[in-house]
């Protein structure tokens, strides 16, 4: 199993680029950020620093989306970065939240974030694509790689993945939702003649290690709210019994709304409907040997990777746990 780390891009950008150094010196393979330019500064200004200050951390954004930026502009970010550092980069992709809402804008449709992700893709390969009627492509890539990885939940989000993504990521850690969040995306690979084994699958989460654990589900339970935003688009799209289980809609029953200024940030005041069984089970708390069970637990069912969302008051002792106790079990 692979390990990964998202952060905000508060600033400073320099402690983010710190944070980052730390990640790799601990053993972490992948550096994600939030992508949302009215809430952060901009990632991928950001990236150049994180891979200049690096040797192996590959990094992306968790997640982008086809609706903030031209297709086009999103496919030469990568392909510069990679012609500057190697290859080093991977692009997380969704139909938009937080980047697009806070705009006054809706999420992108499923169709939208198909083509995004072929042009994204074969652009920062080097390859033709056509774009706007127009065939077009990078003259200056040579060699050029990039896999683009779908967060999805709801039904035709997921079969979007199985149909076009490189990898798939579920941002919760509750191994029964993520074995029927995976299965479903093999499924739909396997219908569009793909081999399921060839995509990469991703959970990403906070992390806590500790042995407070309200304390850390207090710290976490922010990711609940933010969960509850794409679950309740699912619920208005599909209704309370729309194709994905229970144990994923039932919670938001006492969702009110929600500020996107506290969007991922501890202690914020607008997921006090998130119940603490919830966080458990979104979250992976508690002493390093509860990490290592719940970790074993979701490799066994397919992960490839997890990637743990450092929004706490914790964030160097928790790289620190998982580079001594964590990331050399796996």
């Amino acid at each position: 199993m692979d390990f990964g780390v998202v952060f905000q891009c508060d600033p400073p950008a320099s402690a983010v680029v710190d944070l980052a150094r730390k990640a790799e010196e601990a053993g972490f393979g992948y550096v994600w950020t939030f992508d949302s330019h009215l809430l952060w500064q901009e990632p991928f200004v950001i990236y150049s620093q994180i891979l200049a200050a690096t040797e192996r951390v590959i990094v992306g954004p968790m997640v982008t989306n086809p609706g903030t930026r031209d297709w086009t502009v999103i496919a030469s970010q990568f392909a510069t970065l990679n012609e500057m550092f190697g290859n080093r980069t991977v692009c997380g992709i969704g139909r938009g939240d937080s980047a697009l809402r806070t705009l006054g804008s809706k999420p992108g449709t499923i169709d939208d974030l198909k083509q995004c992700v072929e042009v994204v893709r074969e652009l920062a390969a080097g390859r033709t694509v056509e774009y706007r009627g127009r065939q077009l492509r990078f003259s200056w890539v040579e060699d050029g790689k990039l896999e683009v990885w779908v967060a999805a939940y709801g039904p035709k989000a997921l079969a979007a993945t199985g149909e076009v993504g490189d990898g798939y990521i579920l941002q919760l850690a509750d191994p029964d939702i993520a074995a029927w969040m995976i299965s479903a995306v093999r499924r739909s690979a396997e219908q569009a003649g793909r081999d399921p084994e060839k995509i990469t699958f991703c959970v990403a989460a906070p992390a806590y290690v500790g042995d407070d654990l309200q304390h850390q589900r207090d710290q976490t339970r922010w990711f609940g709210g933010m969960v509850g935003n794409h679950v309740a688009d699912i619920v208005a799209r599909y209704g309370e019994s729309g194709g994905v289980p229970k144990a994923l809609t039932d919670y938001i029953a006492g969702r009110k709304g929600y500020d996107y200024a506290e969007h991922g940030r501890a202690g914020n005041i607008h997921t006090d409907f998130v119940p603490d069984d919830v966080v458990d089970r979104f979250c992976i708390l508690g002493p390093v040997e509860d990490h290592l069970a719940k970790l074993e637990e979701l490799k066994a069912i397919g992960v490839d990777q997890f990637a743990l969302y450092l929004q706490h008051d914790a964030k160097e002792e928790t790289l620190e746990a998982y580079g001594k106790h964590i990331i050399p079990a796996f």
